[in-house]
């Protein structure tokens, strides 16, 4: 099976990129135009039931992800690579991680959900396992986690593509998994460089949960909270995020 993909430079250093719940492959607004082509090449992938793969069925897991993106990792003839993952996509790197630790250079989690279960309480649950088929709780979770302040126009124009640009059965499906799932035991310890970035108001994926988690996970570990942002910072602050990325990348 031939896996699409969207293809960003054409550097020595690989970089698989994996999305997050509400994205795509080409949901990474203007932090894409200020990425270094000539020192990396990015590869962007789109989960089973999302943007070009929409009509892809599967299982909605992070194990069938990281299948997927080894399975991409090898169609592009890339031994060794980097990992990139955005809140459920953090989750989903660390899948792959797992799944194939020498094959990884470095490890980015963007806003990245933790390895363990993400407990839920009763009203979130409600919310986050209600919004395959309600806008206006889609709406809500947008919101909260760009720390309530975003404009409507945004918010409005992300929860409209997030409805167009996935099916309603891997939308609910990824979410039982990402928040469910345990990795912590197989990925603890793991010595590989890893980073984390967070957005200063994100009101659900904070600095001081990944010291809690990612850092105490991880012993080559740093974290950046990036105060001009919330979750979404290839939106919030894409020079920013730019520059964080690739300075830990090249080093």
């Amino acid at each position: 099976m031939t896996i699409p993909h969207r293809l960003i430079g054409t550097g020595d250093h690989h970089v698989l990129v994996l999305h997050d719940w509400f994205g795509t492959s080409a949901g990474w607004g203007p932090f894409l135009d200020y990425l270094d082509g000539g020192a990396f090449s990015y590869a962007f992938l789109d989960f089973r039931g999302y943007g070009e793969r929409k009509g892809v069925s599967g299982t909605y897991t992070l194990a069938e992800i990281a299948s997927d993106a080894l399975a991409l990792a090898d169609q592009l003839g890339w031994d060794r690579f980097s990992l990139v993952g955005h809140s459920m996509g953090g989750k989903a790197v660390q899948q792959v991680l797992a799944e194939a630790p020498l094959r990884v250079r470095k490890l980015v989690g963007l806003a990245p959900v933790p390895a363990g279960p993400y407990p839920l309480d009763e009203a979130g649950a409600a919310l986050f396992h209600g919004a395959a088929g309600d806008r206006e709780k889609r709406f809500a979770i947008l919101d909260l986690v760009t720390g309530l302040r975003a404009g409507r126009v945004w918010l409005d124009r992300m929860v409209d593509q997030s409805l167009r640009d996935s099916t309603p059965e891997a939308f609910d499906g990824y979410v039982r998994d990402w928040t469910t799932a345990d990795l912590e035991a197989r990925i603890s310890g793991n010595p590989v460089p890893v980073k984390v970035i967070v957005g200063g108001h994100d009101l659900a994926l904070t600095a001081e949960l990944m010291r809690g988690t990612w850092l105490a996970h991880y012993p080559n570990a740093v974290l950046e909270e990036l105060d001009g942002s919330g979750h979404y910072p290839m939106y919030e602050a894409p020079v920013a995020l730019a520059a964080s990325l690739e300075g830990f990348l090249h080093n």
